[in-house]
């Protein structure tokens, strides 16, 4: 098959100009972690289910994720999809970043694809748990009788994290993998570029590659590092600097950023 690309209808872009100094090679989360962290970021999805004539069937459902991930569902025999899940347990579920962005396209999502089960016994306690957990309005419903629990035992992921990003996982990758724990660090990216840009600056001199960077804007933050656009007398350029170990709790974030200020600007008085 042949290899596929864009048609660039115009002018290409200008080069991205490279790094200065050698750079760290710093990790960022595979696709499994992609698709755990925009899981455990809502609880709303849609639900893609095959009809009774073989044909695909999307619907808006809410779910619960057990501790390996795996998609918890409660949906009624009264409902298509129910009714589609009871006959052929084939299904695959889309999760969108719920943050709002401005081109849609550019949010991250996931589809998660493989077959739902009924959970039995301490299972299916365990779901049922789980899902009033997550979905609040769950009481009111989970105990009716055209409602069933089904847990969809992930085969394949497929994570988008926007234009140009995107890569698979199988289903025994997606299970290890953890979410994030600093989730959603839009407010702490605000922050960083709101009130220390200089040490954002800082790190791109010091451990981004770039000692000519003239300003440093902060675009993300994960538990293992920051990604940065930078402003050069040779051009607008990215760079990723890592922080000394991956954070492992949700109120890490701050600590590790002031480890990374310190240890750029210790780098940079150096001789």
């Amino acid at each position: 098959m042949p290899e596929l690309d864009h048609g660039v209808p115009s002018e290409a872009p200008p080069p991205v100009p490279p790094p200065l100094s050698d750079v760290a090679d710093v990790p960022r989360r595979t696709p499994a972690e992609e698709a755990r962290t925009l899981l455990a970021a809502t609880n709303v999805a849609t639900l893609a289910t095959l009809s009774d004539d073989g044909g695909p069937w999307g619907s808006m459902v809410t779910y619960a994720a057990l501790p390996d991930g795996s998609p918890v569902l409660c949906v009624s025999q009264l409902a298509e999809h129910g009714r589609n899940l009871a006959r052929d347990p084939r299904a695959s579920l889309v999760v969108v970043d719920p943050a709002p962005v401005t081109d849609p396209l550019s949010a991250g999502r996931v589809t998660l694809a493989g077959a739902v089960q009924r959970p039995e016994g301490e299972a299916r306690e365990a779901a049922r748990a789980a899902y009033l957990a997550a979905v609040a309005s769950g009481r009111y419903y989970i105990d009716y009788t055209d409602f069933s629990l089904y847990v969809l035992r992930v085969e394949r992921v497929r994570w988008v994290g926007g234009y140009g990003r995107m890569s698979s996982a199988e289903g025994a990758e997606y299970a290890v993998a953890q979410p994030d724990p600093i989730g959603d660090a839009r407010g702490a990216v605000d922050h960083l570029n709101a009130d220390h840009a200089d040490a954002l600056l800082a790190m791109a001199h010091a451990l981004g590659g770039y000692p000519d960077a003239t300003s440093a804007r902060c675009t993300a933050a994960d538990r293992y590092g920051l990604d940065l656009v930078l402003e050069t007398p040779r051009g607008t350029a990215p760079a990723r600097v890592g922080f000394a170990a991956p954070v492992t709790e949700a109120g890490g974030l701050r600590a590790a950023a002031v480890e990374l200020t310190r240890r750029a600007r210790a780098s940079s008085s150096s001789p």
